[in-house]
């Protein structure tokens, strides 16, 4: 865990925002977390990151946050990205307040793509930074026609792109971002996060909020809350696989890899993309904290 020695506490409002945008963003949560899964509009303030790169999952945290919590960023795993250590830089120097690369160690994780590989426990918060909130843009693009589609639950144009991906390519083809029905009502976009992660989502014990700042809309899984993908019978939900291969620093064969390239040899190894626990498991290994 560490602290910033840089902070002023009278350069800034405590976390940046005002305290009535914090008021506002969280009354919004609120309603988000009463309605699982639908997605409540909000006022979305400028902040000092362009549109696109973490505005909405931000606004959430530098709204939640206390002097007493502890942060993590990540963006797509890794604690060290530019995205991750701006934002996470951001929140220090705003706000005073501690920052770890530890998963268990943080009361607020503010992710992008990726939900941490470490279980989470009751009382933390995922924060997920979302660039398009709405799952049925795929099959509309109007916004009134999706709203009244989610009103009468007429999710039938989403189904009939699962069933053309299966008489197309013989699967179901979606990546990440795969939609999920929400407390067996609505359908949700997961933000783009792979699917090996959306499980992690299914009855958690923690609460997970999700902001998207350019399209103004925040939304959100409660605490033990049905999060299911969407699937056939004869078609279940897959996600991905990595039998047979292996986090080529800590030996992990159960985390999501991403696929790097040895500079020396060419060859293609494969390493943890969450860069914290990969870190912790390596220590652990080697008897040493991680």
């Amino acid at each position: 865990m560490r602290t910033r020695p840089s902070f002023k506490p009278a350069a800034y409002n405590f976390a940046f925002l005002d305290e009535g945008s914090k008021r506002e963003i969280r009354r919004k949560s609120l309603k988000a977390v009463a309605i699982p899964g639908y997605q409540v509009p909000f006022a979305s303030r400028e902040l000092p990151i362009g549109r696109g790169w973490g505005t909405g999952g931000l606004q959430l945290t530098l709204s939640l946050i206390g002097k007493s919590d502890v942060v993590k960023v990540i963006d797509q795993g890794n604690d060290d990205s530019v995205n991750a250590v701006s934002i996470r830089r951001l929140i220090e120097e705003t706000s005073g307040i501690s920052t770890t690369e530890d998963t268990a160690e943080a009361s607020v994780i503010q992710s992008r793509h990726r939900v941490p590989e470490e279980r989470l426990a009751q009382g933390q918060i995922l924060v997920l930074q979302v660039p398009q909130p709405e799952p049925l843009r795929k099959v509309e693009r109007r916004e009134q026609a999706t709203r009244r589609q989610h009103a009468e639950m007429d999710y039938s144009a989403m189904w009939l792109t699962l069933y053309e991906g299966i008489v197309k390519w013989g699967d179901i083809t979606l990546g990440a971002d795969y939609p999920v029905t929400v407390h067996n009502r609505y359908i949700m976009a997961p933000s783009p996060i792979p699917r090996w992660d959306n499980e992690k989502l299914h009855r958690a014990e923690h609460l997970t909020l999700f902001g998207a700042g350019r399209e103004k809309k925040i939304y959100a899984v409660p605490p033990y809350t049905n999060v299911l993908p969407l699937q056939f019978e004869d078609y279940r939900f897959k996600r991905e696989s990595f039998a047979g291969k292996s986090c080529r620093r800590c030996g992990s064969t159960h985390t999501f890899l991403d696929e790097v390239t040895d500079e020396a040899t060419g060859r293609q190894l494969y390493q943890c993309s969450d860069t914290g626990y990969c870190k912790k498991m390596a220590g652990s290994e080697k008897g040493e904290p991680a």
